[in-house]
């Protein structure tokens, strides 16, 4: 059976691959070559060199989105996985009814970001109708807005990932400290969240990620508004590409640099995690 599956899973592999390249690695690099041209289409591409990167650094508005989305990714990494941890930590108790409070933790993850978006804009608007003003009105009013939404959408997720990673902590270990005299907070920080490194590294991850790559909630909810000072680094660069005419190459060496950026931090962000996880 071993040597059938040796034989022949190049036949099986083929057509993956064949759509990986197809639907990923070339549009890649056909896109970073594109980021270097003068195009309205991808035939007429005219070879410019830096100019799109020059033009895309120039641009206040993409470094507002920048700084704008750094912020966001920073705040919403911290409250998603606090909250996560925390409702996962009193999950994982004996206490009645787990399974259906984890059911209606995680449903909001079901739903679609620009649904959630259009969604939650008329319940802020309804609710800041009250004072005379409006989401689109304040970038930090569109910033909280975005926070509370994508940290409702996401904590059930998380919480899922910390749960599993509680049940796998040996009940020894943690009886064992107890019995050394340990309290809850000491047992929590000096037990539990080390050998809870492995979940954390994965939440943190996805979490900073997320954050900079959203785009959806952003276009329902806000929409850039007031005067693209709540726009988020994606949204930034779909504007820049399909609402600007002739900028559709800096659109493209912007979505390089996002990319690039993107990459950075989240190997980073790995890094760091994952030289405190500790072998069990």
């Amino acid at each position: 059976m071993e040597k059938a599956i040796k034989r022949y899973f190049p036949i099986f592999l083929l057509p993956t691959l064949v759509a990986f390249m197809i639907g990923f690695v070339v549009p890649f690099l056909m896109g970073i070559w594109l980021s270097f041209c003068e195009f309205t289409t991808v035939t007429d591409a005219t070879f410019i060199g830096l100019g799109n990167y020059v033009k895309a650094l120039e641009d206040t508005v993409f470094r507002h989105a920048f700084w704008y989305t750094a912020l966001f990714a920073v705040v919403s990494l911290v409250i998603i996985n606090v909250i996560a941890f925390t409702i996962a930590l009193a999950l994982t108790q004996k206490i009645r009814g787990t399974n259906i409070f984890r059911t209606v933790f995680f449903m909001p993850n079901l739903i679609g970001g620009i649904v959630l978006g259009y969604i939650w804009q008329l319940i802020f608007n309804g609710i800041l109708s009250v004072y005379s003003t409006a989401l689109n009105l304040n970038e930090w009013y569109g910033f909280a807005g975005l926070l509370i939404l994508v940290a409702w959408q996401q904590i059930g997720y998380m919480m899922i990932i910390y749960i599993a990673g509680l049940q796998a902590i040996p009940g020894d270990v943690l009886e064992a400290a107890a019995i050394d005299g340990a309290t809850g907070p000491q047992r929590l920080f000096r037990v539990t969240i080390p050998m809870m490194m492995p979940s954390i590294t994965i939440c943190t991850f996805l979490t900073v990620v997320n954050g900079f790559k959203l785009f959806d909630q952003n276009l329902s909810l806000t929409a850039g508004e007031p005067a693209k000072m709540s726009e988020m680094l994606a949204l930034n660069i779909y504007y820049t590409f399909y609402g600007r005419t002739g900028w559709e190459g800096v659109g493209q060496a912007k979505a390089v640099i996002f990319f690039v950026l993107v990459v950075i931090i989240g190997m980073f962000q790995l890094k760091a995690t994952r030289s405190k996880e500790v072998q069990q």
